[in-house]
């Protein structure tokens, strides 16, 4: 079995690169020329040259492959440029795609996020069939992966086995750029959390994630979506399960979300003047508004998702960001 892995470089799509090799699978992994290859240190992999702008060397990447697992996206909530976005995670899906199409490749799996899924007006934790617009999309990550995920769904209905899947809240070890999660870890142990807000999200082990893709190969069914996720959480249950880990204290303070708002506005006016990246986005803050909860249930039962204890993903997450130097261990 060979599989083409796109993303491969990144938090994601590494597990999922491992996952696949440790099953015995020979991979394939795109990779942009200038992308970092710290994720692929060690790992028997081939590596293809390619971007998923470039639809020939999609073509080049996809042939011969029996599996496609499409991880790649530009993750960002802050881009000085959204069109970027969008013709790496909209147009390169469609690209990518079309190439999986015509190589014959018999299943792909695309990687969306649970944040182009909908949520429940009643706080519930929301599900793959929970109603959700264009227009309920904050930001233009989120409204991407939406687009991406129709993207998926017309093809599916053209008769290309895509399966799709929606990682809520990964943690875990070699979030090496990082993620916004891991860099609320990196935070947390650098000590820059005086307060929090109320919001909450899904937390999974991001090995359930990798295993969660490669049994969508398996078992899952061509147009269907699946959350991977596991545990809902308040942000402040996260922050004192981090705290328990590493002896630091949890922060005490709650504050309302027009303070984060107002200060986040201000760092993106610095930000732009500095050429620098915002450390918090008003697109971020007005996301922590609702608490992004959800059901994976469906990937549970149809797939066999494992449900690892997130604290044990938390944990690990801790001691790969201080050994790698991201943070100090706690004295």
């Amino acid at each position: 079995m060979t599989a083409l892995v796109t993303g491969a470089t990144g938090f994601v799509g590494g597990h999922v690169a491992r996952a696949l090799l440790a099953r015995g699978d020979a991979v394939r992994c795109l990779v942009r020329p200038a992308s970092r290859r710290d994720n692929l240190d060690g790992l028997a992999a081939e590596v293809a040259l390619g971007d998923l702008r470039d639809p020939g060397s999609l073509r080049e990447a996809v042939a011969g492959c029996d599996v496609v697992y499409h991880c790649a996206a530009d993750y960002r909530l802050f881009a000085p440029h959204p069109d970027e976005l969008y013709a790496s995670n909209v147009a390169g899906t469609e690209n990518l795609l079309a190439a999986a199409a015509a190589a014959g490749v018999g299943r792909v799996v695309y990687t969306s996020s649970v944040g182009a899924l909908g949520l429940r007006t009643d706080g519930a934790p929301a599900g793959e069939e929970t109603p959700v617009r264009l227009d309920d999309m904050v930001g233009h990550y989120k409204r991407s992966k939406y687009q991406a995920e129709r993207i998926a769904e017309r093809w599916a209905a053209r008769g290309l086995p895509v399966v799709l899947v929606n990682p809520s809240t990964p943690v875990g070890e070699a979030d090496v750029k990082p993620t916004p999660t891991g860099q609320m870890v990196v935070d947390f142990l650098r000590r820059k959390f005086p307060a929090y807000v109320d919001t909450g999200l899904n937390l999974v082990d991001v090995h359930d994630v990798a295993d969660g893709h490669l049994l969508a190969a398996e078992k899952g069914r061509p147009g269907e979506r699946y959350i991977l996720g596991h545990r809902n959480m308040t942000l402040k249950e996260i922050l004192d399960t981090l705290a328990r880990l590493t002896g630091l204290p949890s922060p005490r303070l709650r504050v309302p979300h027009w303070l984060p708002l107002a200060a986040a506005h201000v760092d993106v006016r610095i930000s732009r003047l500095r050429g620098r990246t915002p450390r918090v986005t008003p697109e971020a803050v007005r996301m922590a508004r609702k608490k992004m909860f959800f059901d994976p249930a469906k990937a549970v039962r149809e797939l066999g998702l494992p449900q690892r204890p997130v604290e044990e993903a938390l944990a690990r997450a801790v001691d790969w960001f201080t050994a790698h130097g991201y943070a100090r261990r706690a004295a």
